[in-house]
């Protein structure tokens, strides 16, 4: 019998599966391959310090949490995970070796510490003790003594054997990987045209003798050694202190969290293994994961360009928005119409152009923003203390358990509180992950809103690489409610009732399954009836069930699922007339569309939560309906673009699984990221 639901630690993996493919795809460019098996790194990274550690909470709770893991039990659960992860791990390592081959017909070599030519020895020697050796922290560790290696995620476990008149004969050493160094190593080309790369590991092995010079030893060996941590926040109910104060600590914490799993070279000794196992805690529910000689993969994300475009992806020069001028005032623009922004085909400087404006506008009076992830150097917190510094009343909701972004954002906390913005900090339980923006102007001796609405967060760095919709709109309703939202922030106990909006926690899985339910009956009586989805992942059982209900009375429904699919599609009887398709390609599709037929006037929303339980009863969410019908067409377009993708769409959760979708005969191929930049290119012509 064919499960209901895919479990959706399975369903993630299966998704990582999908990122492998591209890795492994030798129409990808060369570099950008080397650069999705860091990607593929990186995700599993952050997979184990929460799911699988969430997982393992439970099966070291006692309960069995079969109720939410698609009835497997956490124990079998964690055993199933590190099986498959085991295999993606070896068909990593197949994938990246034969990229290292690739990378050798194109005269690019990986060299180790056995490798190294007489004229290369002295730029290595400046080299690591210029920008290594400084930063490189060494702990001699003693088998009878308790050291804290909390801290330590990626480390060389050194093991050196000493002559036979020493005491000891073999002493152990920790060399932490310096966090700011270059993981790769370019070196100088010589005349032979070739272009020779270092791991940082191999550049450290080979100046053991400096680091240590003083131990007299017989031979010496090292080996990779992972840790990954249980990435939770644990927050104490400590009213004594901030809830920033508490996130600040909570961060510190997670460094000394219980490991959930252990990625070692396999040539590691077992003795040395062992050793290293007692040092860190590892119990026998943690992961253990044989590797290769490196770890760490998901620094080939960041790996150097070689000055070879040859070997990389061609650029999309980001686009501008017909009829929207950088040069003149967009607020005034945004008074006579509405506006659609798609990132990354276009360009996200006009977000950093409105809050520029709102700045320096004298007719505005205030800022109100959400705020969940930013980049490293923000120009949107920029323009947020410009704002302020200009007498303009600015409130910032800012998150401070963003994952993984917690310290990133207490930092800008601190400088925007300084700067005078007055900040919230949500409610307790519930993220804000709605991406909202609205300021009040006057206009003709009135109070205006103007405002933008996003599916994805105001980070002008992943804006180059996630696709996202920004609305920029002057609707008088939808502000209102959007202004309803920012009051809700500040008075939670007021929940609110929107007549446009639909807002998480109260009104998403309610009001979205009355959607359904209108569509079964436009189904019935023989109108227009249909759904269309795009998300990044759809794991709430109970809004599965209300689309195989819909299935089940007729309606057609197209799914477009980036990641983590529980659904089931096309079993008959119960999703036939669902088909999932996911799309996996040189922008990470992040956008987040809902689309009801309603009788043909249809219905189109841009939302910053996915069909996720903790984006429908754990968070603040908002999905906006697009009502300019030049806007709803861009969407609509955009959405078949994607779907009719036969290059880089994969079917999802059938067998087999993530099976490529293929032209057939006479069809034109269609690669949808590629034609989606065409498209607005066209626009610019018409």
């Amino acid at each position: 019998m064919n499960p209901i639901y895919i479990n959706r630690e399975i369903s993630w993996l299966d998704f990582n599966t999908r990122v492998l493919q591209e890795a492994n795809d030798v129409y990808v460019p060369l570099l950008e391959r080397l650069r999705f098996l860091g990607i593929f790194s990186n995700n599993l990274d952050e997979f184990f310090q929460v799911r699988y550690a969430t997982v393992k909470r439970i099966a070291q709770s006692g309960k069995t949490g079969k109720r939410v893991f698609a009835g497997r039990s956490a124990e079998a659960l964690l055993k199933e995970i590190t099986s498959k992860v085991i295999d993606l791990q070896d068909e990593s390592l197949e994938i990246l070796n034969g990229i290292y081959k690739e990378m050798e017909r194109e005269n690019i070599f990986f060299i180790d510490q056995n490798e190294v030519k007489p004229e290369q020895e002295d730029f290595l020697k400046n080299y690591f003790i210029q920008n290594v050796n400084p930063a490189l922290v060494t702990i001699i560790l003693s088998q009878n003594r308790d050291q804290d290696l909390s801290a330590n995620k990626a480390f060389l476990i050194v093991t050196m054997t000493l002559n036979q008149d020493s005491e000891n004969q073999n002493i152990y050493a920790l060399i932490e990987m310096p966090k700011d160094a270059k993981r790769f190593v370019v070196l100088p080309k010589n005349g032979d045209g070739k272009q020779y790369i270092m791991m940082l590991d191999d550049l450290i092995r080979y100046h053991f003798h400096m680091i240590f010079s003083f131990f007299n030893y017989k031979s010496i060996q090292a080996h990779m050694v992972k840790i990954t941590r249980d990435a939770e926040l644990d927050l104490e109910e400590d009213v004594s202190i901030s809830y920033l104060e508490k996130i600040t600590l909570s961060v510190k914490d997670r460094m000394i969290s219980d490991p959930v799993r252990l990625v070692y070279d396999k040539e590691i000794p077992d003795q040395t293994l062992c050793f290293v196992m007692e040092k860190l805690n590892i119990d026998s529910t943690d992961s253990l994961i044989p590797g290769g000689k490196y770890h760490q993969r998901r620094d080939y994300m960041n790996f150097p360009s070689l000055d070879r475009p040859d070997l990389l992806y061609s650029s999309f020069p980001p686009l501008p928005i017909p009829m929207l001028s950088m040069e003149e005032n967009i607020l005034d623009a945004i008074d006579q119409k509405d506006y659609l922004l798609n990132t990354p085909y276009q360009d996200f400087s006009y977000v950093i152009k409105f809050l520029r404006e709102a700045a320096l506008d004298p007719k505005v009076k205030s800022i109100k923003i959400t705020i969940y992830r930013l980049s490293k150097s923000s120009l949107i917190v920029s323009a947020l203390i410009n704002a302020a510094k200009n007498g303009k009343k600015v409130l910032v909701q800012i998150e401070l358990q963003a994952r993984f972004d917690e310290e990133n954002n207490i930092n800008f906390a601190e400088q925007l509180e300084a700067a005078g913005v007055q900040l919230i900090f949500g409610i307790p339980g519930l993220k804000v992950h709605s991406k909202i923006c609205i300021i009040e102007r006057q206009h003709d001796k009135k109070n205006r809103r103007y405002g933008f609405i996003s599916t994805g967060n105001f980070n002008e760095s992943t804006a180059k690489i996630y696709t996202d919709y920004t609305l920029f709109t002057t609707n008088q309703k939808i502000l209102k409610e959007v202004n309803k939202v920012f009051n809700f922030l500040e008075v939670s106990y007021k929940i609110k009732k929107y007549k446009h909006l639909i807002v998480s926690p109260h009104y998403t899985a309610s009001i979205i399954s009355k959607m359904i339910d209108n569509e079964i009956e436009n189904n019935q009586k023989g109108l227009p009836s249909g759904i269309s989805l795009k998300l990044n992942n759809i794991t709430n059982y109970p809004l599965v069930e209300k689309l195989y209900q819909a299935s089940q009375a007729g309606v057609k429904i197209k799914m477009i699922v980036r990641g983590i699919c529980c659904l089931v599609p096309g079993v008959k009887g119960l999703s036939e007339n669902i088909t999932v398709l996911s799309v996996v390609d040189k922008f990470l599709e992040h956008s987040r569309v809902i689309i009801f037929e309603n009788a043909g006037e249809k219905k189109i929303y841009l939302s910053s939560a996915d069909f996720m339980t903790r984006n429908i009863e754990n968070r603040v969410e908002v999905a906006c309906p697009v009502y300019d019908k030049e806007l709803q067409q861009q969407i609509l377009d955009t959405f078949e673009l994607s779907w009719k993708d036969n290059t880089k769409a994969r079917i999802v959760n059938q067998n087999p699984q993530n099976k490529m979708v293929k032209s057939k005969a006479g069809d034109k191929i269609q690669r949808s990221q590629w034609t989606t930049y065409d498209y607005y290119k066209n626009k610019l012509n018409c």
